[in-house]
Formats: structure tokens, sequence, C-alpha cells
């Protein structure tokens, strides 16, 4: 396990010492849960909805995992171009190992800045219930999982640093906004509640909210039984493609 542990600390140390990179991907968390959470708040509260940031804060936590997580693909591409997967890969460890230390440390990295969004959540007047922190932590982990996964993948096949950030918001902005992390999605119309059971994000944010506040539409057995199971399978896909990799 020492080539594993290895490429995840990697991905912490760069984290660690890119703080431009920490100061700004905490900007769009901080821009929706302010504006959208106090200013759609009243709103809210006036439907029959209780309050607004307690509903929207584990959205946030999601959302910002989601986005750190899919782009730590990137460094796969900046990896390529200037030479030094190359030399990870001409090494005597397998590729799979590899994959795993990369995916490891980008969904810690990801995990890190949810709990950092966490944390401006209580200031901004989220008050979650702690009973269920460590399911909490679960789904966060799943998330930052399966999508570092999916980014891994998709940059494992990719070329052009400058369409991987154009593919990714293509994929993350669908996927954020058809979560359930901005709405209900027992007052969704129909179609719309269709096409977020499909979404993987939508069991990530529901088990998140569900261990943070008590409230679970679709329950944890399912929310944790589906993240599992497609951070598995996404995983092998990701490890499948990056093995394919020609240097």
């Amino acid at each position: 396990m020492g080539a594993v542990y290895v490429m995840w600390l990697r991905q912490i140390k760069r984290y660690w010492r890119s703080r431009g990179r920490m100061i700004g991907m905490l900007g769009q968390p901080i821009l929706f849960l302010f504006a959208l959470g106090f200013g759609l708040g009243p709103i809210f509260q006036k439907a029959g909805q209780g309050d607004f940031i307690a509903f929207l804060s584990p959205g946030i936590v999601a959302m910002t995992v989601l986005f750190a997580a899919m782009f730590s693909g990137i460094e796969v591409i900046w990896d390529k171009q200037f030479g030094f997967l190359k030399e990870t890969l001409v090494a005597p460890v397998s590729r799979g190992k590899i994959m795993l230390g990369r995916t490891l440390g980008g969904a810690t990295v990801a995990m890190a800045q949810g709990i950092i969004v966490f944390l401006i959540t209580l200031i901004a007047g989220f008050r979650p219930s702690l009973s269920l922190l460590a399911l909490a932590f679960f789904f966060t982990f799943t998330i930052a999982f399966l999508f570092t996964s999916i980014g891994i993948a998709i940059a494992s096949k990719l070329e052009d640093m400058q369409a991987f950030p154009i593919i990714m918001n293509f994929l993350i902005m669908p996927i954020f906004f058809l979560s359930g992390a901005l709405f209900p999605l027992n007052d969704a119309p129909r179609v719309l509640e269709i096409i977020t059971r499909f979404n993987p994000l939508t069991y990530g944010v529901d088990g998140l909210r569900g261990a943070l506040t008590g409230f679970s539409q679709l329950g944890f057995a399912i929310d944790g039984g589906v993240m599992v199971f497609l951070s598995v399978v996404v995983f092998i896909i990701g490890s499948y493609l990056f093995s394919k990799i020609e240097i």
C-alpha cells in the first residue's frame, strides 16, 4: 500500500500548498449559501417548509464536495503535460494502486473543502444534529470518492487541458441542480422527480441531509446502498480507463 499512500500524500500536499485554490473554491458555495439562504428563506418559511438555511446547508456542502472532486481530475491531464504521469506509470507498481491513491487523495481534498463550508454554514445559522455525524462523514466521503473517480476517468481519455473544465461544467451543473440540493423533491413536478432519481448526487444529498437534519426522503439504506454501489462500479471503470493511458 506504499504506492497508494504516496499518491494520496502528494494530492494532500499539493492542496495544502495551494492556498489560492483552497480559498477560491469557497466563493461559489458561500454565494449560494448566503444569497439563496437569506434571499429565499422568508419565502420558503411562508410556504410552510421551515428553515431554509437548515434545508440548504447540506446541499451546499454536497455541492462543494462535488465541484472539488470532479475538478481533481484535471491533475491527471496536468501530469500528462509535464511528464510526471509517465514517470509514475513506468514505476513497478500496478496502475490500479496509482488510481486508488489518486482517487483517495482527490476525495480527501474534496472532503476537506466540504468540512470548511460546513463550518461556514454554522456561522450562517445552521444548527445540525450531531447524533449522526459519523453517518454524515460517510455520505460526504462517498460523494467525494464517486465523483473523483468520474473526474479521473474522464481526464484519462482527454489530452486537452482546456476541454476538461468545459466538459466538467457541462456535467456538474445539471448534476447539482437536479439533485434536490436546492429544492425538496417531494414538491417537485413528477417528471423532474423521476429525473432526479437517476442522478447519483440525489442519494448523496438526501443521505447527508438526513444525517445532519433528521429528514431523509429516500431513507439511509437506499441512499447508502446506491452511493456505495455506484462508487465501486465507477471506480472499476475509472481504473480500467486509467490503465489504458498511453504516454
